[in-house]
């Protein structure tokens, strides 16, 4: 989605090696071209898994929820970091202190709701700066506001990539 394709660009301008996740085939090259090292199946992350596994990343983006989370939280290295900001699967949290308290691993919560404006335009100047527009043309769609009814069995066969603009007026 939208909020995985701007952390993928993002993090590889930055310079973190970024491993990208997706369930569907022939994104490889999309995630690539935003700037993923590595594509890793989404339905490696999405079964239950171990309170500990592997230490496998730094940090991690996680917009997805539930067992996802738990899985990436699992596999986070010591001191690591893990913002959460989204609940597509759901919005359980499957998981034991374990990574909290053995690793020390950080789970951050993003507030979109009521983020005051002088974050929010903190954050929208750091996003101009720092976002290739043209990797953010690659990931846009563009829809009339007619056309937004149409677009509910789109997201719910899983068929949408990166964001979706509605265009009003």
């Amino acid at each position: 989605g939208g909020v995985g394709s701007v952390a993928v660009a993002l993090l590889a301008r930055a310079g973190w090696h970024v491993i990208a996740s997706t369930g569907r085939d022939g994104e490889a090259d999309y995630l690539k071209g935003l700037g993923a090292a590595e594509i890793l199946d989404r339905a490696e992350l999405s079964k239950p898994g171990k309170p500990l596994g592997k230490e496998r990343w730094a940090a991690g983006i996680d917009a997805v929820g539930s067992t996802t989370l738990a899985n990436v939280l699992a596999q986070t290295r010591s001191d690591g970091a893990v913002a959460a900001c989204g609940l597509a699967q759901g919005m359980d949290l499957p998981t034991s202190v374990a990574p909290f308290i053995l690793r020390g691993v950080s789970l951050l919560g993003i507030n979109s709701v009521t983020t005051p404006q002088t974050k929010r335009r903190a954050a929208w100047a750091r996003l101009a700066r720092e976002l290739d527009l043209d990797k953010l043309a690659s990931m846009t769609r563009r829809v009339s506001l007619e056309e937004v009814g149409r677009l509910g069995p789109e997201i719910l066969a899983g068929r949408i990539r990166g964001r979706t603009v509605v265009e009003v007026g």
